[in-house]
C-alpha cells in the first residue's frame, strides 16, 4: 500500500524525465554498478563499502518493505540515484525514520536528490511516520540545502563524529523533520467528523 503508484515518472528543472521505483531483487548488480561510478570523494562518508558485491547482496538480502523501503531513479535503464528509508517497527523509535541518499554526480545540482528525498518523504508520512532524520557530514553542502528545501532543520552537531576512508574526521550534522503536525490536524479532522445517518 506504500509503495501504491510506482513506478512513477518524475521530471527534474531542465526537463529530464526518469523513473522512480522501489528497488527489486534483480537490481543488485545495477546498484552495484550505480555506486561504483560514484566519485572517491561521493562515497567517502558512506557507512558501508556500497563497491562490494558483499555489500549489495546484504542490501538486496535485507529488503522488506515495512522496515526498509529503498527506491531508485533510472535514466535510460540505468540506476542514477538512490534513496532509502529506515524504521523499526518495535520500541521507542517506531515514530522515527531515517533517510539515506545518493546521487550520481552529474545528475545532481538538477534536483534529482530534491525530487527523490519528496518520493522519500511521502512514503514516510504515508507510514504514520511523525519524524524524520538525516546524517550530513559538514561539509556535504548540497545535501543539506536539499534537505532544508523538504522542511529539515540541523537539530544537532556531533563535532569529530565521523572519520572518512582515510582517517579525516568531520563533524556530523543531524537533520530532523518533525510532521507530528500533520498526523494531530488529521486526528482532529476525524475528532470533528460526525457524519449524520439518514433513515
Amino acid at each position: 500500500m506504500m509503495l501504491e503508484g510506482y513506478p512513477k515518472p518524475i521530471t527534474l528543472r531542465d526537463g529530464t524525465t526518469l523513473v522512480v521505483r522501489p528497488v527489486e531483487a534483480k537490481d543488485g548488480e545495477a546498484l552495484l554498478a550505480f555506486y561504483r561510478a560514484l566519485p572517491e570523494e561521493d562515497r567517502l562518508f558512506l557507512r558501508d563499502d556500497v563497491t562490494s558485491q558483499a555489500w549489495a547482496d546484504r542490501f538486496i538480502g535485507s529488503i522488506d518493505y515495512e522496515k526498509v523501503i529503498p527506491l531508485l531513479a533510472e535514466a535510460g535503464g540505468e540506476v542514477v540515484a538512490n534513496g532509502t528509508l529506515y524504521r523499526t517497527l518495535h520500541g521507542w523509535t517506531t515514530h522515527v525514520a531515517e533517510i539515506r541518499l545518493a546521487v550520481a554526480r552529474s545528475f545532481q545540482r538538477r534536483g534529482l536528490g530534491t525530487a527523490l528525498l519528496r518520493e522519500l518523504v511521502g512514503v514516510a508520512i504515508s507510514l504514520g511516520v511523525e519524524k524524520m532524520i538525516a546524517n550530513v557530514v559538514d561539509n556535504q553542502v548540497g545535501a543539506i540545502r536539499a534537505f532544508e528545501k523538504r522542511g529539515f532543520h540541523r537539530e544537532a552537531v556531533l563535532k569529530g563524529h565521523v572519520k572518512d576512508i582515510h582517517g579525516l574526521k568531520r563533524d556530523l550534522v543531524i537533520m530532523s523533520n518533525d510532521v507530528s503536525h500533520i498526523w494531530d490536524a488529521m486526528a482532529a479532522m476525524v475528532a470533528d467528523y460526525s457524519p449524520t445517518l439518514g433513515g
